[in-house]
């Protein structure tokens, strides 16, 4: 199904002046393989695409100011893009990853090397492929330490471990796309969930197949959780424990304790973990949040193991994990993290708006074309779509995007995305749910074009068009405040007073309330193409994406550097 070969270099920068010089810096070298791998799991035999031979890939540790130097060789039958999830990119947007937007994807067969240094970030992101439903199986945590000299805003750990969260289908994940795409309705759901890439003994044949992790009495752990599920938010519990969260999307947060961690698609907790119960064995689990009323969905549990040392108790202790719908639970701790202004990279809220947008995020419908005909399996016989402020994003194919605004081709995009939907409703009244006048909406490249520097606010505004649910609104390249959330349609009057100025917390990925609404500020600092998408796959797949474009400013250290000679070409 692929064979691939992802090699990384990561070259420690010096802490002199010329840090980002890429000359200066120590080299690191790592081979990344990723190719054909057979699995079992759930009693049956499945082949996907894998790093280095496992699921999930490797993780790469760096320390902030380090540069990566990444070469993708791409020996899979497929078309490959490697997205560094929550990286800023700082000058380096030819690095970002998403198919068509700042590259071609690498052709089978092609290679492609990936340079970036990152500036002003600590904590935990990940990588992931950013083409179709690849991202599935191809993904990874990147770890990011403060430089030498600087330490966590937190009591230090004694270890630090990785929990990925992810989702396995016994089938090839492209066919479930392709079906998904030619049906134009929802697609199949998944089989599994999994914690470092193994179900656990809650599914079948998979009781020997669990993620363990020992620790020490009264010893604490950094653990480092990241949600890579396609399309499925996860609740996070570990039996008779409670965890405090210090960082979320690599940016640190004022601490707060909790026993539940819910996590967006594409999101990342860091929580500390203290082992403080009686030695034993507890059950680490992960289900399903699901925010929208009547869809399938995979009700199962994924678990893990915390063992303690010394533990003579067999049988594990189980979490009470919250029922599939609820919100209040999801809505607590999405909206309990303000961000901690006494950390390292701190910036304040910029309080000068210049561009104010109100854009509606959901789901609408595109005429059933043929083949398919009268047959799609969408609501009134329609192929399922989705949209911003009524714009259903189509990738181009001739060219990328970011290539089309470095050099200034035109006939690849628009730069007419609204800054309003085009006809006001009430948003969250389910009467509008399948209203005809609301629901159709069309294909086009519309993007919306900033001044460099310029700061946005945006306020993201759910529908219920054809269903209501949580969209993790994902944007790359930039980090934003998220100054308030709520339920209901967005009333300027009464909800701005809300707005935290102080310190609010900041993300890349925001998952904007069922039947609600989010408001988010950033200030465009960073020339390019940038994409801002929702982290549900199958969203994306349906057109809920937008980009925008950041102008280069007025000095050679805020214009965007040509590309590298060895860009792929569409």
């Amino acid at each position: 199904m692929a064979n691939l070969v992802f090699v990384l270099a990561c070259a420690l920068a010096s802490l002199a002046a010329s840090s980002s010089s890429f000359a200066s810096a120590a080299l690191v070298e790592h081979s990344f393989h990723v190719q054909n791998l057979t699995i079992d799991k759930l009693c049956q035999s499945n082949v996907i695409t894998a790093v280095n031979g496992s699921l999930p890939g490797p993780t790469v540790r760096v320390k902030e100011g380090d540069t990566l130097v990444v070469h993708v060789f791409n020996k899979s039958p497929y078309n490959l893009t490697i997205h560094w999830h929550g990286v800023f990119q700082l000058l380096s947007g030819w690095a970002d990853g998403p198919e068509y937007t700042t590259q071609c994807p690498i052709q089978p067969g092609h290679r492609y090397t990936q340079r970036f240094t990152i500036t002003g970030q600590e904590g935990t992101l990940w990588w992931h492929a950013h083409i179709k439903w690849l991202r599935a199986t191809v993904h990874g945590a990147l770890i990011i330490k403060p430089r030498a000299g600087r330490s966590y805003p937190f009591p230090k750990p004694h270890r630090e471990v990785p929990i990925i969260l992810g989702e396995w289908w016994n089938a090839n994940i492209l066919d479930v796309e392709d079906e998904t795409l030619a049906n134009g309705g929802g697609p199949n759901i998944s089989d599994a969930y999994m914690i470092n890439g193994r179900p656990g003994d809650f599914y079948l044949c998979s009781a020997d197949r669990m993620f363990k992790l020992k620790v020490e009495k009264g010893k604490r752990y950094l653990l480092r959780i990241i949600n890579a599920a396609l399309n499925t938010i996860l609740f996070f519990k570990i039996a008779n424990h409670k965890m405090e969260v210090v960082a979320i999307d690599a940016s640190y947060t004022n601490p707060y304790v909790t026993d539940v961690v819910v996590l967006a698609q594409g999101q990342t907790a860091d929580v500390l973990l203290i082992a403080d119960q009686t030695p034993g064995r507890y059950y680490m689990a992960a289900s399903p949040y699901v925010s929208a009323t009547n869809v399938r969905f995979s009700d199962t549990v994924t678990r893990g193991i915390i063992e303690y040392k010394g533990s003579k108790q067999s049988k594990p202790i189980m979490p009470i994990l919250p029922v599939y719908n609820d919100t209040p639970t999801a809505h607590r701790f999405f909206s309990n993290q303000t961000g901690l202004v006494t950390g390292p990279f701190w910036s304040g809220v910029p309080d000068k708006v210049d561009e104010r947008m109100f854009v509606t995020v959901g789901l609408g419908l595109v005429p059933c074309e043929p083949p398919r005909g009268a047959s799609c399996l969408g609501p009134l016989g329609q192929r399922v779509a989705s949209s911003m402020n009524n714009v259903s994003l189509e990738f181009p194919s001739k060219l990328s995007m970011l290539e089309a605004f470095y050099g200034n081709v035109g006939g690849i995009y628009t730069t007419d995305f609204p800054d309003n939907p085009p006809l006001p409703f009430d948003y969250t009244n389910m009467n509008n749910s399948l209203n005809p006048a609301l629901i159709m909406t069309s294909k086009s490249t519309k993007l919306k074009k900033l001044k460099f520097n310029a700061t946005v606010e945006i306020v993201l505004q759910n529908t219920v068009l054809v269903g209501s649910e949580n969209h993790p609104m994902h944007l790359h390249g930039l980090n934003f405040f998220v100054l308030a959330q709520g339920f209901g349609n967005f009333d300027p009057a009464s909800d701005s007073k809300k707005f935290n100025l102080v310190n609010p917390q900041e993300l890349n990925n925001i998952p904007v309330p069922v039947g609600g609404w989010a408001v988010i500020r950033f200030r465009a600092n960073n020339p390019g193409v940038w994409l801002m998408h929702c982290h549900l796959d199958a969203h994306v797949s349906w057109g809920l994406a937008m980009a925008f474009v950041v102008e280069n400013g007025p000095t050679p250290s805020s214009r965007l550097p040509p590309p590298p000679p060895d860009l792929p070409k569409c």
